[in-house]
C-alpha cells in the first residue's frame, strides 16, 4: 500500500541520504521523493514509499524522529498510484485540451498537490465542476490572491482558493492536512492563471 509522507529536515548534504536509509530500515520503500519548500535551511519534502507487509506507518514515523532535525510532518496513505504528479505534467495536461483547461485544471490539482478535492465555484451559479470527493456545497468566496480560507461550520477541510475571474474560483481541500504551504499557494497561483490563459479563445 502507497503512503505519502510530508518530512522537514536540514537542508545539508547527506540529510536526505540518512532519511532514505532511516525509511528502508523500517520497512518503507521509497517510489519518489519531490522537494515541496526549502526555508531557512530546512527542507520540506514529500516522500512517496510502500510499507513492507506487516510495516505500520508508525514505525516509519519513529524511524524519521530518531535522526536529528527530522520531523514528519504528515503522513497518510496515497491512492494516486506510484507517482507524483508534477506542475509540467499539469501543464501539459492543460494545454492538450484548451476548451476544457479550467474543468481539467479542477481534476488535475488534487493529484499534483497531494489533496483531496478540488472544485471550480461561481458566484451566482455554485459548483461548476468538482471531483469525487468535494463537498456537496461550497460557497463562492472572494480573493484577489491565491490564499488559505476558512469557511464556517468546516473543522474538516483545509482549504485553498485562486481566483480564474472576477466570478469564479477554484477551491482545492485536504482534509485534517497537512496545511499547504506559501510555495504550494504561488504552485496553485500559477497553475490557475495559465488555465485561464489556455483556455481565452
Amino acid at each position: 500500500m502507497s503512503f505519502l509522507l510530508r518530512v522537514e529536515l536540514p537542508d545539508v548534504p547527506g540529510s536526505l541520504g540518512r532519511l532514505a536509509s532511516a525509511i528502508g530500515e523500517a520497512g518503507g520503500d521509497i517510489e519518489a521523493i519531490e522537494i515541496v519548500e526549502k526555508r531557512d535551511d530546512v527542507a520540506v519534502d514529500d516522500v512517496l514509499l510502500d510499507l513492507v507487509p506487516g510495516t505500520m506507518p508508525d514505525t516509519i514515523v519513529s524511524a524519521c524522529h530518531a535522526l536529528p532535525d527530522v520531523r514528519v510532518v504528515w503522513i497518510s496513505r496515497y491512492a494516486a498510484g506510484g507517482n507524483l504528479f508534477l506542475d509540467l505534467e499539469a501543464v501539459e495536461e492543460l494545454t492538450a485540451s484548451p476548451a476544457q483547461a479550467i474543468n481539467r485544471l479542477v481534476d488535475l490539482l488534487p493529484v499534483t498537490f497531494r489533496a483531496d478535492w478540488a472544485a471550480r465555484v461561481h458566484r451566482a451559479d455554485g459548483i461548476l465542476h468538482a471531483t469525487d470527493a468535494a463537498p456537496p456545497e461550497l460557497p463562492f468566496v472572494e480573493v484577489v490572491r491565491t490564499k488559505r480560507i476558512e469557511i464556517d461550520g468546516d473543522d474538516n477541510n483545509i482549504y485553498v482558493a485562486a481566483d480564474l475571474s472576477g466570478n469564479e474560483v477554484v477551491l482545492l481541500g485536504r482534509r485534517g492536512g497537512p496545511e499547504f504551504l506559501d510555495s504550494e499557494l504561488a504552485r496553485v497561483g500559477h497553475l490557475a492563471a495559465l488555465a485561464v490563459s489556455i483556455a481565452r479563445p
